[in-house]
């Protein structure tokens, strides 16, 4: 079947005694056994629940890979594949990341002896020279949050293999629906299910499919021992939400496409980032690697003075944190997502003061269009007025 069906069809003829299309809820936290010695398959929910079985296999079969893992969140998905290393390893990981991610390596696995440097990862070069003898993983965003950056997958996972690592790409921004890691040769993909594989905002989870039965033992033993598994009724939540997750995509990209070229043009935006616009170093390769391009848009106003107006005055947009959902969010990673990162360290990357991330949703384009351009030109106006005050 084509993907867009396999999502229609999650779930359904899993419960052959009732016929049931929409896949029971299955609460409870232990089974019976029939014998001394026999099992069902389901003894403990942690260990294995029947509806959260369904959702990953069904992640599974939409990666192309041997076996996936439904987590409690996105970073308890992050956190199981971080776990895998051991005290003294290394690991190299894009410069432009997750800041939840930067803060586990950074706050919790580096005083347990795991190091990690952090590299444009669409640079190979870089890659290679922050490689170390004790160097075991490379973990990659693609497309990086907020700022866009797009490594090339393929690349990575070769040069990852010609040197004994594991190679982990965090998929969230694009979804399986457009890109597929593991077909380009990495080895394990990881998700904050949360954004568009959820796409309601209504459900926390994180799943990770790996490429060989070795490493879905190694996370199968993981997630069983730490049990920051997903509940039953989230992971009916998730499984409901993937089921219309192609055409959530596509209106998605459709609008966000039409806001990255629209914001190009307003004089009070400096720099938009998006990996469909023309523009864009790392289109090419997008294009190469996935079937679209997402749904994020980052860009950055000329005044830092004009982001707090600019939040003040959505209207349709919300200012708040996440993103995937089907309602437009706006967010200032300075201040939210990415506020653990050291300023130092963001500016570098170009995650500056003046910088505004939007997840753009399934709402009508003109209305979305319209919503920004009062927001902008208030923001301009009000800045302007507070700096003539100032003086």
């Amino acid at each position: 079947m084509k993907l867009e069906s396999k999502l229609a069809q999650i779930g359904n003829r899993q419960d052959p005694a009732t016929g049931a299309i929409s896949l029971p809820i299955h609460h409870s936290t232990t089974y019976s056994h029939p014998k001394l010695g026999q099992s069902t398959g389901f003894d403990y929910t942690r260990t294995l629940n029947p509806t959260r079985k369904v959702l990953e296999d069904a992640i599974a079969d939409l990666e192309c890979g041997v076996r996936g893992f439904a987590f409690a969140s996105g970073m308890a998905a992050v956190h199981a594949v971080l776990t895998l290393l051991r005290p003294n390893d290394h690991v190299v990981v894009s410069n432009d990341l997750y800041g939840g991610t930067y803060r586990v390596l950074e706050q919790l696995l580096k005083p347990m002896g795991i190091s990690a440097t952090y590299v444009d990862t669409g640079d190979l070069a870089a890659v290679e020279r922050a490689a170390t003898p004790s160097t075991k993983m490379l973990f990659v965003e693609t497309p990086t949050n907020p700022m866009m950056q797009v490594s090339d997958i393929a690349a990575c996972a070769n040069l990852a293999k010609s040197k004994g690592w594991l190679c982990v790409v965090d998929n969230t921004f694009m979804t399986p629906y457009y890109q597929r890691p593991l077909e380009l040769g990495a080895d394990i993909v990881v998700h904050s299910a949360t954004k568009y594989l959820g796409g309601h905002n209504d459900v926390l989870a994180g799943l990770v499919v790996v490429n060989t039965d070795e490493l879905a033992n190694q996370m199968y033993f993981i997630q069983n021992s730490i049990g920051a598994v997903l509940g039953p009724q989230d992971a009916w939540l998730l499984i409901r939400g993937m089921k219309t997750l192609a055409l959530r995509m596509e209106r998605h990209t459709m609008n966000a496409s039409a806001i990255a070229s629209w914001l190009e043009a307003r004089d009070d935006v400096a720099k938009v980032f998006y990996p469909g616009l023309d523009g864009h170093p790392g289109k090419a390769v997008c294009a190469r690697q996935a079937s679209g391009f997402g749904g994020m848009v980052s860009f950055e106003v000329i005044h830092a003075d004009m982001v707090p107006f600019v939040l003040e005055n959505l209207q349709l947009i919300t200012f708040a944190e996440s993103l995937g959902g089907v309602e437009s969010l706006m967010t200032y990673p300075a201040r939210q997502t990415h506020a653990d990162i050291p300023e130092e360290i963001r500016n570098q990357i170009g995650v500056n003061d003046r910088l505004i991330r939007l997840s753009v949703g399934i709402e009508h384009i003109g209305d979305l269009i319209d919503d920004l351009n009062t927001a902008l030109d208030a923001a301009a106006e009000q800045a302007l007025v507070g700096s003539r005050k100032s003086r």
